[in-house]
């Protein structure tokens, strides 16, 4: 890929590489005709906010062979702990759910629909809270089907979801944005509408099951959840917003009917309640949010809560169905010029259900007892789960709910075209901070972990800069596949005869920026050499994932780094293996003694270097080899105690690098993306097999 390419030939040519303009349906290509109105150039142009949010799918089920997003070819997969067959296994790799049974080890495996059209609606798997926090094992993640089954590690590709992959074309993708919970719907929705499940139990939670989901349920007996939601404070602040939604047909995916002042909002007969009740809890089907589209009339921000049929659920709906849903949405708003020139259209997932993805979510550090293995600067209290409801959930009294798994997220916009990805942190509560950044109106209900470690989103546009394109709009439809799809009925995808590695399409892809200027690095210490994690960015917090090849039955030790704060690890033993990712592509990995050099990124200016520091008595000779991008290998020399200072050209990799500094008795490697502010590419070095094992 030449960097140099204009905008549209840029476009173009990642089409070409994607099926060609024909991957393009028409209600895409009608919304990459209409240019943004650009006002201001920054978020304030924007009128309109629609959110729909749909069921269920995690982000490696649905893209994890998609070119450029951090998917099933990821270099740095995590480990997980060892199994007989597989001791040096990747989280790639997974037991079968019953022992003994062939195969005995799964790698995510592909929903082959050309071959059978019916696997395009697999059955559900498990997907509440003990299940959920048994899967992802506080970071181990290491016994996935025996807690979500095996057709967990099932998955699409892009000919088996053109119009999914087309949007990601077209627009901006995010590949780590994540479900707020490791948990079901009503929990997730909850952050998505108030920004929080009441974790301290102030106000009738904490909400850990789908109990509250109709206006005339109350199992707990408390009447209904009492906190404020961001709804209210809109309608506090005279934001105009909407609901639209069938209440007869809405798969209970609209969290409020929980809430205590709904319930009694949907009685009231006039007044503010019932004008509260109207925006929210009553019906305002799809056709009038067409009609209010195509008048001119839409609200500031609006929500979209589909039939069941529509909401891509494993089991009650399928990927060809949310399609032609999201493709009638796009036609009502592209209907309007004028309207869509100042729209922005979020679409996202509420949760994973049971669906497997390889990336281990950010977290606070898990509690060992009275001790934290890990470390946070950044308060976390109110992200532990040490309020429970029965014996069953008390099992995991002191574990952090979220972050959950990786869902996808689309940002669709005149201000996102071009076929981006997102790869900055986000989750739920991330919806909610963009209309903040919007309409001011503050949601105090986020917690400051959360606020410190996920985005607003804004980064997934260029509101000074929109990319203009221009398409043939005579392209294929989504309404015969749906139809057709429509009739099917649940099935359990067969297995594969062996353990056969996913495989990654390879490409570049354009690239948002992102907020992170990460590191760690050696420093010495009276009792012993340790990490310092770091975090030189002026804005977001950073999580860490640091794992001890040897003692991997153990969970990581994360570490929360706000911004522009370092924290220190403990001391380090001679003859360690430490693995540590991070994000934006952040990895190190240390092997054999802690004790003879350091090394790190710096910044001067606009150039990236590698400062080397020689921790020893002795003078040091390293070799410095270049492991993804195919720069000479070179020898650094370093007096005892001397530091040195070595400039990185990393404009031919778009600012990836991937080091390794070794001497007989360390090894030391580096990998990531140096950021500068700007879009830039994916990795070059992505692509092609997953790895099944660590080296």
């Amino acid at each position: 890929m030449i960097p140099t390419q204009n905008r549209r030939s840029f476009i173009r040519s990642m089409m070409a590489a994607g099926g060609g303009a024909g991957a393009f349906l028409p209600a895409i290509a009608r919304a990459l005709e209409i240019p943004a109105d650009r006002r201001s150039g920054t978020i304030a142009d924007v009128a309109h906010v629609v959110i729909l949010t749909q069921e269920n799918r995690a982000f490696d089920h649905y893209f994890g062979t998609m070119r450029g997003v951090h998917g099933y070819s990821d270099r740095f997969a995590v480990p997980a702990p060892p199994l007989p067959q597989a001791p040096r296994r990747t989280v790639l790799v997974q037991p079968n759910e019953k022992e003994g049974e062939a195969p005995a080890l799964l790698a995510p495996f592909r929903l082959d629909t050309p071959a059978d059209f019916r696997l395009y609606r697999p059955l559900g798997t498990p997907h509440g809270f003990t299940d959920s926090q048994a899967a992802w094992d506080n970071g181990r993640m290491g016994e996935w089907p025996r807690h979500k089954r095996n057709h967990a590690m099932a998955h699409f590709t892009r000919e088996d979801m053109p119009f999914q992959y087309a949007l990601a074309e077209a627009f901006t993708i995010c590949d780590t944005y994540h479900c707020a919970l490791h948990l079901s719907t009503n929990p997730n929705r909850l952050y998505l509408w108030t920004g929080s499940h009441d974790a301290m139990a102030r106000n009738h939670g904490p909400a850990i099951d789908n109990g509250y989901d109709a206006l005339t349920q109350d199992p707990r007996g408390h009447g209904g959840y009492t906190w404020t939601t961001y709804p209210e404070r809109l309608m506090a602040a005279g934001i105009d917003f909407q609901i639209y939604q069938d209440m007869d047909d809405n798969f209970t995916d609209n969290p409020l009917v929980g809430f205590k002042r709904y319930r009694e909002a949907d009685r009231a007969a006039q007044g503010a309640l019932a004008e509260l009740a109207r925006r929210t809890v009553k019906t305002c089907p799809l056709t009038r949010f067409t009609a209010d589209a195509a008048a001119g009339k839409l609200p500031p921000v609006s929500w979209i809560v589909g039939p069941a049929a529509t909401t891509e659920h494993p089991s009650a709906s399928t990927p060809l169905q949310g399609a032609d849903y999201i493709a009638q949405i796009l036609d009502a708003l592209t209907a309007n010029p004028e309207v869509w020139a100042r729209t922005v259209f979020i679409i996202n997932f509420d949760e994973n259900d049971g669906l497997f993805d390889h990336v281990p979510p950010p977290a606070p550090p898990a509690r060992m007892g009275a001790a934290s293995l890990g470390g946070t600067t950044i308060p976390a209290d109110d992200e532990y789960h040490t309020h429970s409801q029965d014996a069953e959930d008390a099992v995991f009294l002191g574990r952090p709910y979220g972050l959950g798994p990786r869902v996808p997220l689309y940002a669709i916009s005149p201000w996102s075209k071009g076929g981006y990805v997102s790869s900055e942190v986000f989750d739920h509560t991330s919806v909610i901070r963009f209309l903040e950044a919007r309409f001011g109106v503050a949601e105090p209900n986020i917690s400051a972990w959360r606020r410190a470690v996920c985005g607003d989103l804004t980064s997934c546009f260029d509101f000074a800069h929109p990319d203009r394109a221009d398409f043939l709009a005579a392209l294929p439809r989504t309404r015969a596949l749906s139809e057709r799809a429509a009739t099917l009925k649940g099935v359990a995808p067969p297995l594969p005869a062996a353990l056969t590695a996913p495989v990654q399409e390879t490409g570049l892809r354009r690239r948002r920026p992102t907020p992170y200027a990460i590191d760690a690095w050696l420093t010495p210490g009276d009792a012993g050499p340790s990490l310092i994690f770091a975090n030189a960015g002026t804005t977001r917090a950073a999580v860490f994932h640091l794992y001890d090849m040897d003692r991997l039955d153990g969970p990581p030790a994360r570490y929360t780094v706000g911004a522009r704060q370092t924290l220190q690890g403990a001391p380090l033993k001679d003859g360690c293996d430490l693995f540590l990712v991070g994000p934006n592509g952040f990895h190190r990995r240390l092997k054999g003694s802690p004790r003879h050099f350091s090394a790190r990124l710096e910044m001067r200016g606009k150039v990236a270097e590698l400062v080397v520091g020689n921790l020893s008595g002795e003078p040091l000779r390293i070799a410095l080899t270049d492991k993804s991008y195919g720069r000479p290998v070179r020898t650094v020399a370093v007096k005892p105690r001397e530091t040195k200072r070595l400039p990185l050209d990393l404009s031919h990799s778009h600012g990836w690098y991937d080091l390794e500094l070794y001497v007989p008795t360390q090894s030391w490697r580096m990998a990531g993306h140096v950021e500068d502010g700007k879009a830039s590419f994916s990795d070059p070095a992505a692509g092609g097999t997953g790895p099944l094992a660590i080296k």
